[in-house]
């Protein structure tokens, strides 16, 4: 059995988030990815989905249960499930329209980067709304959780 430890406020992780540091019962600190594995895709924080990398999908990769992913949603604020589930979402109102260009071309240059591209849209002059899945297997998978980590990254607080 697995212990997980609390670890006090001056062993936050660089980002801020206290998640990051979990501590096993060995005082070893546990990495993005080793958590307990009783579910098949198990919630992570986003400080951890921001230090993964998208892994290429080929289809053959069960896609996330609807628990799995409203769970998951619960450590990224502002985004919700669309599509019967096999989306998510998320949208912005910027000031002006130079502002929402200048933010869907950073998501795009992030989706480069990932090789994993999300549906970009602008509606009016200064809405703006990702909508991400894997195209692959028709619904979600951890690299469309660990996109949107990526883009509320750079995304404008507020």
């Amino acid at each position: 059995m697995r212990v997980v430890m609390d670890v006090p406020a001056m062993f936050m992780g660089e980002c801020g988030y206290r998640e990051c540091n979990r501590y096993d019962a060995g005082g070893r600190r546990e990495t993005p990815g080793r958590y307990n594995t009783a579910m098949m895709n198990d919630p992570q924080p986003a400080c951890d989905l921001t230090v993964k990398k998208c892994v290429p999908c080929e289809g053959g990769v069960p896609k996330y249960s609807r628990a799995e992913a409203e769970a998951q949603l619960a450590n990224l604020p502002g985004w919700r499930l669309t599509r019967d589930g096999e989306r998510i979402r998320r949208d912005w109102t910027f000031k002006n329209f130079r502002e929402a260009i200048k933010f869907l071309n950073n998501c795009g240059a992030i989706a480069e980067r990932e090789q994993h591209h999300p549906d970009l849209h602008l509606e009016g002059y200064r809405t703006a709304w990702v909508e991400i899945f894997t195209h692959a297997i028709g619904g979600l998978s951890e690299n469309d959780f660990i996109l949107a980590a990526k883009i509320d990254a750079v995304a404008p607080q507020g």
